[in-house]
């Protein structure tokens, strides 16, 4: 799983959403001047490029090459971060990936250009252009050095003993140093080379005859019936797009990227731009789902109440994995949603009790003037032998009455509360089942 400081001294944090290490490094080095740790102790972060896109890490290294502390930040630059890495920064990454060994490159160019007598102060801003020149042109961009940061690579990931031999030179630089390794995704087993996508968090299966066979028993889950809703509904309407951030395969949105290229945008781990940009899409008359996993959504808060919420946009939010998500562990746990999204003004809560109000949850919501939440869970859907009611804003819906009492179920509970009903009948109580369908608002006058 991921780092974790109760399973080993070594785990310094508890991670899990990406784009962090810098600015907690940074921390960890400013404690130890401030404590005035020995001489001797060295902070490194190591941070994948798919991370690289975050805002958080843009502001770290910032604020790093402004107060210009000893801080080694290891970029491992597989070209993935779940999926493949997409914008303008994984473009600049790959053209740092075709440029020769950058620092040896430099020192050259300083030698042959301070060996040029200097006559004056035209001159000297002439050679500064030059250098600048250069390096921009040999490099494609000079990115990391603007921010304050020596840059060193790209250098080869899997070749161990260089690698070494870079990391204790690096060790001995003042100021910040981003040293760039290249490596490659599933290195070292052929499948997950040729699939890195599929791998990257692979169900259990064995190794037989040199093929991987599969031991997870087939299921459709709530992640694909919400998207081929979406698929639906992008046929039907041209106003609708879709907005992931860096999990079009955990979401399973590969066929609504490969059918409509134009509306689908996945923004890289960048959630609060995600729900920033769907704002942004909404008041140019367009009807925006962010399909995004209900713990990546925090990282949104402040964007989903300023932009979206107080403006009244509609912008329909899918939290995907809500509720407990198993071996992802405590950092990947949807558990907070229900409690940070009812008191934002103007949004709706929604939660579907099986598969089939699901699909009917999303058109609901594309159908409103303001912004709409639905949540649902990482599990086998389920669906209710019932004919459903219709979505009505607020209502709930009520299955069967009974006079011993009543289980009001929220979301996917509803196929657990049926079976208890079922066993209670068996036992003599009649028990009523609520189908909450809405967090927010509340169905008063049904409870």
């Amino acid at each position: 799983g991921y780092p974790n400081p109760a399973e080993s001294p070594y785990d310094l944090f508890m991670t899990g959403h990406a784009g962090a290490s810098v600015a907690t490094a940074l921390g960890l080095k400013c404690g130890d001047d401030l404590a005035r740790v020995e001489e001797g102790r060295h902070v490194v972060a190591v941070i994948g490029d798919g991370a690289f896109s975050s805002g958080l890490v843009l502001e770290a290294m910032s604020n790093t090459g402004g107060l210009k502390k000893n801080l080694t930040v290891v970029l491992n630059d597989n070209k993935m971060s779940i999926c493949p890495r997409v914008g303008g920064l994984a473009e600049y990454l790959d053209r740092l990936r075709m440029t020769p060994f950058y620092t040896g490159l430099k020192s050259e160019v300083h030698k042959i250009l301070n060996r040029v007598p200097v006559l004056g102060d035209p001159v000297e801003r002439m050679l500064d252009q030059m250098k600048d020149a250069l390096k921009a042109g040999m490099l494609g961009g000079m990115l990391f050095e603007e921010l304050g940061f020596r840059y060193i690579g790209p250098v080869d990931g899997h070749n161990i003993g260089q690698l070494q031999k870079y990391l204790a030179m690096v060790r001995d630089f003042r100021g910040p140093v981003l040293l760039h390794a290249v490596t490659e995704k599933g290195h070292g087993f052929e499948p997950a080379v040729e699939d890195p996508v599929s791998f990257h968090a692979p169900a259990p299966f064995a190794w037989e005859n040199g093929t991987t066979v599969s031991l997870k028993t087939p299921t459709t889950p709530y992640t694909e019936v919400a998207r081929d809703t979406l698929l639906e509904a992008m046929r039907d309407d041209p106003r609708v797009v879709v907005i992931t951030a860096a999990m079009c395969q955990g979401n399973m949105l590969e066929p609504v990227r490969d059918k409509f290229p134009a509306r689908f945008f996945d923004v890289g781990i960048c959630e609060s731009h995600a729900v920033a940009f769907a704002a942004g899409l909404a008041k140019a008359g367009l009807r925006p789902i962010v399909d995004v996993y209900s713990t990546f959504m925090q990282r949104s808060y402040d964007q989903i109440f300023q932009e979206v919420a107080l403006q009244n946009l509609p912008v329909v939010l899918l939290l995907d994995r809500a509720g407990l998500t198993g071996p992802d562990g405590p950092t990947h746990h949807g558990m907070f949603d229900l409690a940070y999204l009812r008191p934002f003004p103007n949004m709706v809560v929604m939660a579907p009790g099986d598969a089939t109000d699901l699909p009917l949850m999303v058109r609901f919501a594309l159908a409103q003037d303001g912004p709409t939440a639905i949540r649902y869970p990482k599990a086998p859907a389920e669906s209710i032998d019932r004919q459903p009611a219709a979505i009505e804003l607020g209502r709930a819906e009520t299955l069967r009455f009974g006079q011993d009492g009543v289980i009001v179920a929220c979301g996917t509970m509803l196929t657990a509360a049926v079976a208890a009903a079922d066993r209670l009948r068996d036992d003599g109580l009649a028990l009523g089942v609520i189908n909450a369908r809405f967090a927010k608002p509340l169905d008063r006058e049904t409870i």
